[in-house]
């Protein structure tokens, strides 16, 4: 993710040396806070609290949280059919919160807790779908900041013109102050389409990859409710394994 960020804004600032055009030119901050404070305006106003709160801990994660080793997970799993399938479903029960992942750690307290399987089945999936819901909602916070972020910056770039027909009388000060104006527009490009869009778009891979894990923890746990013999569950398991390698 910080490898695209870089690229992204190594490439824009060696296509503006290019033009010969200084980069301090285009440090507006008229611009700037016009472009930034209406797209968070934006985002407070379409979105709610929570949402506003889960959307800021999610790209937190992107940026700090590192991506699930399934291979561990797998490894953790299969500690636990092993101990369930010789010691019972109920000797999970004090090691259930010392579980890597609070996926995990919740799936196999449902797993202690109801005694049907169809049942169980029916929570697990419920959990995995409102995991995927909120990481959606999410990321379309992102995305519809980024759909305002463009138009905000034309409306940077109208009050920039504005400001510069007063001046008309001066020839050179309009010259001038036409290509100050534009540079709102670029801001509202560049936040939309370098940060805001991509960044949504990380989030939905990102919670791609958490569906298929989520899908092999909820396997694992019915595995051990039905108390599978280890070297089935491994194999099951293993598809998930290979799944993650192949991408």
């Amino acid at each position: 993710m910080f490898l695209g960020v870089a690229v992204a804004l190594a490439a824009t600032i060696a296509g503006i040396a290019a033009t010969g055009v200084k980069a301090t030119y285009f440090l507006q901050p008229t611009g700037a806070l016009i472009v930034l404070g209406g797209t968070l305006g934006v985002i407070i106003l379409t979105t709610p609290r929570t949402g506003l709160i889960h959307s800021a801990r999610r790209v937190a994660e992107l940026l700090w949280a590192p991506p699930i080793d399934r291979r561990a997970l797998l490894d953790e799993i299969m500690g636990y059919v092993k101990r369930g399938r010789t010691l019972g479903i109920l000797n999970l029960e004090p090691i259930a919160g010392q579980a890597s992942t609070p996926f995990l750690r919740e799936s196999l307290l449902i797993t202690l807790d109801i005694q049907q399987r169809d049942k169980l089945q029916s929570a697990l999936e419920m959990k995995v779908r409102l995991r995927e819901r909120q990481g959606e909602s999410d990321a379309k916070v992102l995305e519809v900041a980024g759909g305002y972020a463009p138009t905000i910056g034309v409306m940077g770039t109208i009050v920039g013109l504005i400001d510069v027909l007063r001046q008309f009388a001066s020839l050179q000060s309009v010259a001038s102050g036409v290509g100050t104006a534009f540079v709102s527009t670029i801001y509202g490009l560049a936040l939309a389409n370098l940060v805001l869009l991509p960044t949504a778009n990380r989030i939905r891979a990102r919670v791609a990859e958490a569906f298929e894990t989520h899908e092999m923890i909820m396997e694992g746990m019915l595995c051990i409710f039905d108390r599978t013999h280890p070297s089935l569950v491994q194999e099951r398991l293993n598809f998930f394994l290979h799944e993650s390698e192949s991408k």
